[in-house]
C-alpha cells in the first residue's frame, strides 16, 4: 500500500501484478476541468486506487473518490458545499483489444504502451459524479429576496376566457 501523493502517471499492468493501492490526496487546483464548475478550487480529493488481476488474469483498477467542493446553489444562488463520492472499476485492455472478455461489471479502460493519465482519470471520475444541478437541501434553501409569488397584473386580472361566449351560446335556447 502505498501513501501519499498520487501519481499523475502510473503503469496499471505493473501495478497490478504488486497488488499495490495507491491512496492519498490530489489537491483540486491540480484538476482545472474539474475546478470550472466549482466556486473555488480549495481542498483536496481522497483517492484510493487498488490495482489487481482478476481470476481470468484481467488487469481491474477499483477506484474510491471523495471530494467535498462548494457550488453555487441554482435555487438561492448561494454557495452549498456538496459531498461528491465516486466508485468504479475498470478492466484495463490494450489500445483497439477486443472488449468481448472482459468480465461483467466492468468499465473498460483502453491502455496503450504509455503510462495511463491517473489524474486524468481521476478528474473525470469525479466530473461524471458531480450533479447535474447544485442545490440546497429544500429546508434548508432560502429563496432570494423579490422572487416571491408574483401578484397577477390587471391584464390577468381582468382578462376573460374567450370560450365564454360559447358556453352562453350553448345555454341560449333560440341558438
Amino acid at each position: 500500500m502505498l501513501n501519499g501523493p498520487i501519481p499523475p502517471h502510473v503503469d496499471p499492468r505493473k501495478l497490478a501484478d504488486r497488488g499495490a493501492t495507491l491512496n492519498g490526496e490530489v489537491p483540486l487546483a491540480d484538476l482545472p476541468r474539474f475546478c470550472d464548475p466549482l466556486a473555488d478550487n480549495l481542498g483536496a480529493v481522497r483517492a484510493r486506487l487498488v490495482f489487481e488481476r482478476e481470476e481470468r488474469g484481467a488487469v481491474v483498477i477499483r477506484s474510491t473518490l471523495d471530494a467535498e467542493v462548494k457550488m453555487v446553489c441554482q435555487r438561492c444562488l448561494e454557495l452549498v458545499t456538496l459531498p461528491i463520492h465516486s466508485e468504479c472499476d475498470y478492466a484495463v485492455v490494450r489500445e483497439g483489444a477486443n472488449t468481448q472478455s472482459v468480465p461483467k461489471g466492468y468499465d473498460v479502460l483502453e491502455v496503450g504502451e504509455d503510462p495511463l493519465d491517473l489524474l486524468g482519470l481521476v478528474e473525470d471520475e469525479l466530473l461524471l459524479a458531480l450533479p447535474i444541478v447544485p442545490l440546497h437541501d429544500p429546508k434548508d434553501c432560502q429563496q432570494p429576496v423579490g422572487l416571491d409569488e408574483p401578484e397577477p397584473s390587471e391584464d390577468e386580472v381582468t382578462r376573460s376566457n374567450p370560450f365564454s361566449v360559447l358556453a352562453q351560446l350553448k345555454r341560449d335556447p333560440n341558438v
